[in-house]
């Protein structure tokens, strides 16, 4: 039966934001296998001599008196780079009076020496950051992807080369992170140099964005970026990647989609991008399908091996108008921010889930349009709104720890997802009387930051309204993985016990998910694959909508099957000795697959009465 009031279960898809961060940071996971890369140790450095962002030259010779150096290739914008410059500033100075330097490098092509200043001043980097223009330092490193890291002894060998430390997951997009490192391999291999120790481990596999290097153009290109690229690029990649946007850079010009044009095809050779998981066992069509086309990816990969031509910039098409900040292009009936000024997010720890309540409405509301707006898309992991019904007392600003049982789901934003386009006529509905409360999941980046997120609303007049969007569910909860498991299967059927119109599917596992399945068995027992995602990734929380509203009979049902990989071949698996059961944290597992359906405007107020009269007697038998 449908799920009315706001259960514990249909709580979790709030916890379904937990563990990815912004879009950003899931772009730019390390190779899938550690045979991407190859390593350079022992391998002795050459002097050089580089500018750095105030344009003076600093040397490898200037360091001659330092016991170890250690030499650290950053971007500007990588969001890793971001997150551990700090982290490698606070080293820097622990390490000061101990005959250690440390040299920042950038060798990407796109980022210039004020970014670099920029990058250095926000994140209060003191040791110089010398420009590498033309890639002739990185290639000596053999360096591959920024942050990555070289210990240098006393001769100048190569003695370590890698991470910072192991704090997030390889190989599953930097989203998916551990609450503390618990290897700080950088610290340890120059505490064993400096002890005269070996390095116990002397090479780990880099993480981040691929380095931005200049290459040499062919003479006679299949495709250019103003004739083919650009508009590809303004059709399936700016909705993020522009200013104002979850993505951690604009890709509006040629000079920055040409920086970073290895990067691009790796993550669309990889379809890490444009995120989209549906497989092609699926049956249904989708309004929101993100997929490039074959033809486009071969014009990328041609693109990128011809060395980024930018050809004749008179071709390039004028740029795309958006709306700023958000993906809605239609002015909303009303913002609401979840406080008055910005909110504090603190540098380092982990953030718990915060509470904000601002008041609703004094009459029933049908909103047409719903949009979640991050203020400060570097820190803002997942943000839920929900109507919470009246009585109670008031949440106080900021609180943790709110039970949110009794709230009913109105929108939400988590990397991947987009305003929900519903039908004409097609509502959510914001009872009289309800406050909206804001369910906000902070991510710290290394420095403190704040944010003033908002949700923006647009109404729909109540003589348009024909159906009521609500949220329901299939769910397994009794379920063991076993330590090791590597395709372990856990399955939930939900029937159908009335026509049902379905708009949109949401599956949902946690770090061990491997696949998920929806299949629809009508009356008959006939049934279809209506949704197959072979390869789940938990840093994209992906809601699939229906090209059209789906009537499912009375008297189907949906089966839903996940598949688990527990083992050590799952690179995001905290631990795979571990039996995992139901839980709420990334760690734990979950076993849902979310749908949303539209009924009509009678039965939403019979709903909506039945939810009211369910909480009062619950609040009466409490006291």
């Amino acid at each position: 039966m449908e799920t009315r009031i706001m259960s514990t279960f249909q709580l979790r898809i709030a916890r379904t934001m937990l563990g990815c961060l912004a879009i950003s940071m899931t772009l730019f996971s390390s190779a899938a296998m550690a045979g991407d890369q190859e390593h350079s140790i022992d391998r002795q450095i050459e002097s050089f001599t580089l500018p750095d962002y105030l344009g003076r030259d600093v040397s490898l010779a200037d360091f001659k008196q330092h016991q170890a150096i250690v030499v650290c290739f950053l971007g500007t914008e990588c969001p890793l780079a971001k997150f551990y410059g700090p982290r490698l500033q606070a080293l820097s100075q622990a390490m000061a009076n101990r005959g250690v330097a440390f040299i920042g490098i950038n060798a990407n092509v796109q980022d210039s020496l004020t970014e670099i200043a920029g990058y250095a001043r926000r994140h209060d980097i003191a040791f110089p950051i010398l420009k590498d223009l033309r890639s002739q330092v990185a290639e000596q490193f053999g360096a591959t992807r920024t942050p990555e890291v070289f210990l240098l002894d006393s001769d100048r060998r190569i003695r370590y080369q890698g991470r910072v430390d192991e704090q997030f997951t390889f190989g599953s997009g930097v989203g998916l992170a551990q609450p503390n490192a618990t290897r700080a391999d950088l610290k340890l291999a120059i505490e064993e140099l400096l002890a005269g120790k070996p390095i116990t481990i002397n090479w780990t596999p880099a993480k981040g964005c691929l380095i931005g290097r200049a290459r040499e153009k062919a003479d006679q290109p299949t495709f250019t970026y103003s004739e083919h690229i650009a508009g590809l690029i303004q059709d399936h990649c700016q909705n993020c990647h522009r200013d104002g946007q979850i993505a951690p850079f604009a890709l509006d010009s040629y000079d920055e989609v040409a920086g970073w044009g290895e990067m691009i095809a790796e993550v669309v050779r990889e379809q890490r991008m444009p995120p989209w998981h549906a497989g092609e066992k699926s049956t249904a069509h989708f309004l929101n399908d993100a997929r490039l086309s074959d033809a486009q990816k071969e014009m990328i990969f041609q693109w990128v091996e011809d060395g980024c031509p930018e050809g004749d910039p008179a071709a390039t098409p004028p740029p795309r108008q958006f709306t700023s900040g958000w993906f809605t292009d239609e002015d909303f009936d009303n913002v609401v921010y979840i406080a008055d000024q910005p909110v504090p997010v603190k540098a380092e720890g982990v953030e718990e889930y915060r509470y904000y309540e601002v008041p609703g409405v004094d009459h029933d509301r049908w909103v047409k349009t719903i949009e979640c707006l991050p203020g400060n898309h570097s820190v803002v992991h997942h943000i839920i709104v929900y109507a919470r019904p009246p009585g109670g007392e008031p949440i106080p600003q900021g609180s943790t720890g709110v039970k949110t049982r009794h709230f009913s789901w109105l929108g939400g934003f988590a990397p991947g997802t987009r305003p929900l386009q519903m039908p004409d006529g097609w509502v959510r509905m914001i009872p009289a009387g309800y406050s909206l409360v804001f369910e906000m999941h902070y991510t710290p980046i290394g420095t403190a930051q704040t944010d003033r997120s908002a949700i923006g609303l647009i109404y729909e007049a109540p003589e348009k309204v024909e159906r009521v969007l609500r949220t329901s569910l299939t769910i397994n909860t009794d379920f063991k993985i076993p330590p090791h498991a590597a395709d372990h299967r856990v399955r939930a059927d939900r029937p159908f016990e009335r026509d049902t119109l379905v708009l949109a599917l949401f599956p949902h596992m946690h770090v061990r998910g491997k696949s998920f399945r929806y299949e629809l068995v009508d009356p008959d027992g006939q049934s279809q694959i209506l949704l197959d995602v072979p390869h789940y990734d938990f840093n994209w929380q992906n809601s699939y909508t229906l090209a059209e509203p789906l009537l499912i009979r009375k008297g189907s049902q949906f089966r839903t099957t996940a598949h688990y990989d527990n083992s050590d071949f799952n690179l995001a698996n905290p631990n795979p000795d571990e039996e995992v059961t139901w839980g709420e944290q990334s760690w734990d597992e979950m076993m849902i697959g979310f749908y949303d359906h539209g009924v009509t405007v009678p039965e939403a107020r019979r709903l909506l009465a039945e939810d009211l009269e369910m909480l009062e007697q619950q609040r009466r038998e409490r006291h």
